[in-house]
């Protein structure tokens, strides 16, 4: 199928027959953006074969990314390329990214070294860079940056800030100096990234001075183009070494800078004044949001609320939990396990209990955070019984990103050594049951707990060594002095 080309009109008001009716990320987007709806709609396009032009799929594909929908985004660049779109060395370069996020790094370099030799120049190949930093691969992060400066390849600030990005990750911040310092000498441009990271090196080093005199070099710079991140990073910065005046007056600056009314700067605005714990600047940064964005996130009632909660105000985090409440259309169970986590922690059980069932009644049925902030609420208490049920409720609602619950290790031991201590078989034996659900093997101090738990109880059990052996745990020699009366026929 024959793709328009960059050359022709962005509009699509004026498409012929044979084009989707709509843009295409308005299609895909049409019942959502979860990716179930968007693999639908994708698998709906698929198969119409109707043409879309080149730019549509460019700006689709940016926002699938920007979603992290890297599964659908994948499969509509692999459908392109099947249906004859002329891909550029950029688009590669996304590709690459897009493989290695979805099949992982080993796809990803098969894919780089299938590619012409005319398509491997510094975009590719800071394609797989970056994804080896991500993964934190430093050996064949630095090897490929190694290889890039042989073949004289033009390097930008987009390469030296993922190795720098790399380093933060492996607590290797000290090294990111001597980066900068080389970019300086290759003549290539800080960027606003750049700037961060080295604030965030220096930070880590606990030189706070240093940090000082980066910024004051990005103000000297009229080359950098200063945005709001920088000065959310050092207040970000002076908050975590207790100097909150200085914090909030790179807080004025920041909202100086956000003059194109940023929901994420708003949100950091709110984060970082509550943890000055100036609740008035809280309140105002809010109710500039609100008027900014009069059609307000459940994302930015998840964040206000959550900074009320830890700021003690109860009864504001109430009022805004009810404001969210009354217009929501869809009722989001973050936004009241905040709310469910403060009444467990002030043991206002009753309050919990009730704000769960009134959301499950608007469809937001437990997650796994729901469920974990009763259990914890029981373990303290020591309601061992309702703590259990606790576990199997979270096993079985999951996260609420669709990823499966596993119980803490430490969790499980507390459980453990509780039935160990009471002479508990059965409950032990059943707590475990639930815990297989969720895992494939058990720790070897949880199995030598359950065989002190038998003897203590003067139990028997002729299977436990054959259990050991499928677990494939070597337990201690007092486990096994304990398993010659724990294991009789």
């Amino acid at each position: 199928m024959a793709l328009q080309q960059f050359g022709r009109s962005r509009s699509v008001t004026k498409r012929s027959k044979k084009h989707l009716e709509e843009a295409l990320y308005k299609r895909l987007f049409k019942d959502g953006s979860s990716e179930v709806s968007v693999r639908q709609q994708l698998n709906q396009f698929i198969k119409s074969h109707k043409r879309v032009y080149k730019w549509e799929v460019g700006d689709t594909l940016k926002k699938l990314r920007q979603r992290k929908l890297y599964y659908p985004a994948l499969k509509l660049s692999e459908t392109m390329t099947k249906r004859g779109m002329n891909k550029t060395v950029s688009d590669q370069a996304i590709h690459l990214d897009l493989i290695a996020k979805t099949r992982g790094i080993p796809a990803a370099e098969n894919f780089f070294i299938d590619l012409s030799e005319s398509s491997k120049n510094h975009l590719c190949y800071g394609a797989l860079l970056n994804c080896y930093c991500k993964e934190l691969m430093t050996e064949e992060a630095e090897a490929l940056m190694e290889k890039m400066k042989e073949l004289n390849l033009p390097l930008s600030s987009m390469s030296y800030n993922s190795i720098m990005t790399l380093y933060s990750k492996t607590g290797q911040s000290e090294r990111i100096p001597a980066i900068i310092q080389e970019m300086k000498a290759s003549n290539i441009m800080l960027d606003s990234y750049t700037y961060n990271v080295w604030m965030r090196a220096l930070a880590a080093a606990n030189d706070i001075s240093g940090v000082e005199r980066v910024i004051d070099e990005m103000k000297k710079d009229g080359r950098v183009t200063r945005d709001w991140t920088n000065y959310s990073n050092l207040a970000s910065i002076y908050v975590d070494v207790g100097l909150f005046e200085k914090a909030e007056s790179a807080l004025k600056e920041l909202e100086k800078i956000n003059s194109f009314k940023d929901l994420s700067a708003y949100q950091f605005l709110i984060t970082l004044y509550g943890r000055t714990g100036n609740l008035l600047e809280v309140y105002r940064i809010w109710r500039s949001l609100r008027l900014a964005f009069p059609k307000t996130a459940s994302i930015s009632y998840l964040n206000m609320i959550q900074v009320l909660v830890n700021l003690k105000d109860l009864p504001g985090a109430e009022k805004c939990f009810r404001e969210w409440e009354s217009q929501c259309s869809t009722y989001d169970i973050r936004v009241a396990n905040v709310l469910i986590g403060e009444y467990a922690k002030q043991d206002l059980l009753k309050k919990a209990e009730e704000l769960k069932e009134r959301a499950r009644r608007r469809g937001a049925n437990p997650n796994a955070k729901t469920w974990e902030i009763f259990l914890h609420y029981y373990l303290k208490n020591g309601e061992f019984g309702s703590a259990v049920d606790c576990v199997a409720n979270a096993i079985s609602a999951g996260r609420g990103d669709g990823g499966k619950w596993i119980p803490p290790q430490e969790i499980v031991n507390t459980f453990m050594r509780h039935f160990e201590q009471k002479k508990d078989v059965d409950g032990a034996e059943g707590f475990l049951d639930t815990v297989k659900r969720a895992v494939d093997t058990l720790e070897v101090e949880v199995l030598e707990s359950l065989i002190r738990t038998y003897a203590a109880a003067g139990r028997t059990s002729p299977v436990m060594r054959r259990r050991l052996k499928m677990e494939n745990v070597e337990v201690s020699e007092a486990s096994k002095k304990l398993l010659e009366t724990i294991c009789v026929d």
